[in-house]
């Protein structure tokens, strides 16, 4: 019998709330303070997790470097506040399409402006 709800869809949920907590009220580093988590998807096996994430300054290397220093705290934090044995290894990944959009968007007003 199949849940309609699975495990790793509520614990995406709570790791998002979690780290969007963390970034804007915990973490210090400037690097990571203009970070938006839009998405967290969780494998079935609860063991991986990826983090879908816009940034409005976005600097690759820098975000690279911040979530590096922060990655022990983030994971300490979260392994107090979630209910699951362990914590999912972390990976961030940059969401790209609001970038694209934006642009997208720019190439449309210049073609009726012109």
């Amino acid at each position: 019998m199949e849940k309609d709800y699975p495990r790793s869809d509520r614990i995406s949920q709570q790791i998002k709330k979690e780290l969007a907590n963390l970034f804007q009220n915990e973490l210090k580093d400037p690097a990571l303070k203009t970070i938006t988590i839009l998405e967290v998807n969780v494998s079935p096996c609860l063991k991986f997790a990826r983090i879908f994430y816009v940034a409005h300054e976005y600097d690759e290397k820098e975000f690279e470097k911040g979530i590096k220093r922060s990655m022990p705290f983030i994971r300490t934090c979260l392994s107090k506040r979630m209910t699951t044995r362990g914590i999912p290894k972390l990976e961030f990944v940059y969401d790209k399409t609001f970038d694209e959009n934006y642009k997208l968007g720019q190439l449309i007003n210049n073609l009726f402006k012109s």
